[in-house]
């Protein structure tokens, strides 16, 4: 537990930069948007590396390698979301509880299902995910911030790309002839 007296900033409060002149109530909702955005993604990092360390049987390499890929590519937006929030004079939401807590998706509970059901309960959030950030970039432009918009555009289009990509795992695999699986 922190033994500080007096926080330098609430969580909450909002700091006007002088350096990106957003006004305070503006910036203000572009935060909000931003620390939800980074909870959700926390969440769904924390969900896709757990699939990480349990994929077994014969897709386990690769599933494997690609699902470890896809947790750095969301760490790296959460630091992304994390650090314009800080930018724009807010505080970055942290801590595990919190994200569960702020996220607007649910994620799956702690047992171990078969991978496919496991990759369908990523997908899910992938999909609201990407409502999401399209929502929250569409605001920042709203608002006039077209940087935020932008950096908010990069990480929707990693999430689109790895909702994609699992789309394509869940598929039934077109090379399979009937006859071979009788």
């Amino acid at each position: 537990m922190s033994s500080q007296k007096h926080a330098r900033q609430p969580f909450g409060d909002i700091h006007e930069s002088e350096a990106l002149r957003i006004p305070e109530d503006k910036a203000e909702q572009l935060v909000e948007a931003l620390n939800t955005d980074l909870a959700a993604t926390y969440v769904l990092y924390h969900q896709v590396k757990k699939h990480h360390w349990i994929v077994e049987g014969a897709e386990f390499r690769d599933l494997h390698v690609y699902l470890g890929e896809v947790a750095a590519d969301l760490e790296e937006g959460a630091d992304i979301l994390a650090e314009r929030a800080q930018a724009l004079g807010g505080v970055p939401l942290s801590g595990g509880a919190n994200y569960e807590e702020r996220a607007p998706v649910t994620p799956e509970d702690k047992d171990v299902y078969d991978i496919r059901t496991s990759l369908e309960n990523d997908l899910e959030i992938f999909g609201d995910i990407t409502e999401q950030l399209r929502e929250h970039e569409q605001l920042a432009r709203n608002l006039g911030d077209p940087a935020t918009a932008e950096l908010l555009r990069g990480i929707l289009i990693d999430v689109e790309e790895h909702g994609h990509h699992l789309e394509h795992y869940l598929e039934d695999d077109t090379l399979v002839t009937e006859n071979s699986i009788e």
